[in-house]
C-alpha cells in the first residue's frame, strides 16, 4: 500500500501538479456552483467531475477538486437549442472513447429541450460535438416533454439513454456507437411524473433507480430530495419498499435539506472505494449562502440488511467524516 502511494505522488509529481492527498473531509467538497455532478475515474487514476456550466475538474481521493477547462474548450459548442451551456452532463468511456452526454433547454423549453453528445479521446477534453449541431433528440424525436437529464447504462450487451423530467423517465436504446438512437419510436417507460434527474445501480440482485423529486434550484426555498426504488430487472418494475411502482410515483426518500444543506440531488454515479464502500456526489445548496450556487457534497451510502440504501442522518453531512479509502 505504501509503495503504491509513493509512486502515485511520484507521478504526480512528474507531471509538474501538486495534489493533496485526504482522508477526511467536509461537505461540501466543491464550494462553488457545480449543479448535476457526474464522475469518472480515467485510466490515469484521476476521478474527473462534470457539471452544469461545462466546467471539468479533476480529483486523486474525491475530496480536494481542481479545475481543468471547459468541455468545449476552443471548439464549436452544440447548437441544437441556442442555449448559452448544457445542463446535467453524463460522462461515459465506451471502448477507448469518452463520450459525454447533456441537455440542452431554456428553462421551461418543454417542447423545445434535447439531449446531445460530444467526443474525447481524454476525459480532460476538450471535447467534438458528434454532427454539425451536437444532437441525439429532441423531445418531438421520441414524443416526450422535457427530455433532459441524460443516463447511460448498458445491460445485456445492449447500450441505453436513460432520461425525463415531470413527463416520466424513459429509456431508449442506442446503437453500438453509442452516439446514435436506435429506433426513435421504441420506448420504455420506468417511472412516473414525479422525478427527475434519473441513475441506475446494479447491485447484487438488484437494479436501483435514484431520481430527485421538488424544486431544484430556488435557493433556501428548494425542496429538491433524492429518492430511490428498485427492481430485479432493468426495466422494471421499479417499486418502493412498501411495494408500490415508481411508475405510480412512489418512492422512498434517501436525502432531504436540513441545518447546513438544502435542495439535496441530481446525484452523481456511485463510486466504490478499496474498502467496497459506496459513495455518492451530489448537489445541494449551502443554507443562507445560496448565492453561492449549488456547491457539490459527498456522503457514503449505506446498506440495510434487505439491500436497501441509506444515508446517515438522511441528510447531507455537516461534521468532519472520514472519507473513500481510494489510495
Amino acid at each position: 500500500m505504501k509503495s503504491k502511494l509513493l509512486f502515485l505522488i511520484l507521478f504526480l509529481q512528474l507531471t509538474q501538479n501538486i495534489y493533496t492527498f485526504e482522508t477526511h473531509y467536509t461537505n461540501p467538497v466543491i464550494k462553488k456552483d457545480s449543479p448535476d455532478p457526474s464522475i469518472i475515474k480515467g485510466d490515469n487514476g484521476f476521478y474527473y467531475l462534470y457539471s452544469t456550466g461545462e466546467g471539468i475538474y479533476k480529483s486523486v481521493d474525491l475530496i480536494n477538486w481542481t479545475y481543468v477547462r471547459q468541455v468545449f474548450e476552443g471548439k464549436p459548442r452544440p447548437s441544437f437549442v441556442d442555449v448559452n451551456s448544457y445542463w446535467a452532463p453524463c460522462i461515459t468511456k465506451q471502448g477507448s472513447t469518452y463520450i459525454l452526454y447533456f441537455a440542452l433547454s431554456v428553462w421551461g423549453g418543454v417542447d423545445t429541450a434535447g439531449i446531445g453528445a460530444a467526443t474525447a479521446d481524454s476525459p480532460e477534453g476538450p471535447f467534438n460535438i458528434i454532427g454539425k449541431t451536437g444532437k441525439l433528440f429532441q423531445s418531438g424525436d421520441v414524443d416526450v416533454k422535457n427530455s433532459i437529464d441524460p443516463f447511460y447504462i448498458e445491460d445485456g450487451g445492449k447500450k441505453f439513454i436513460i432520461w425525463g423530467s415531470w413527463y416520466g423517465i424513459w429509456a431508449i436504446e442506442l446503437n453500438n456507437d453509442g452516439i446514435s438512437v436506435k429506433d426513435f419510436h421504441t420506448k420504455y417507460q420506468l417511472a412516473g411524473t414525479a422525478f427527475e434527474a434519473s441513475y441506475i445501480y446494479k447491485r447484487g440482485n438488484y437494479y436501483y433507480l435514484f431520481a430527485s423529486i421538488g424544486s431544484c434550484c430556488e435557493g433556501d426555498k428548494s425542496t429538491y430530495q433524492t429518492v430511490v426504488g428498485r427492481a430485479t430487472d432493468f426495466m422494471g418494475p421499479y417499486k418502493a419498499k412498501n411495494g408500490r411502482s415508481m411508475i405510480d410515483n412512489n418512492y422512498d426518500v434517501l436525502l432531504s435539506g436540513n441545518e447546513k444543506f438544502v435542495g439535496p440531488g441530481h446525484n452523481s454515479r456511485i463510486a466504490q472505494d478499496n474498502k467496497g464502500n459506496t459513495w455518492m456526489l451530489y448537489h445541494a445548496y449551502i443554507r443562507g449562502q445560496s448565492n453561492i450556487g449549488r456547491t457539490v457534497c459527498m456522503d457514503q451510502i449505506k446498506w440495510t440488511d434487505d439491500d436497501w440504501p441509506y444515508f446517515d442522518g438522511a441528510g447531507p453531512s455537516s461534521e468532519e467524516k472520514v472519507g473513500p479509502d481510494i489510495i
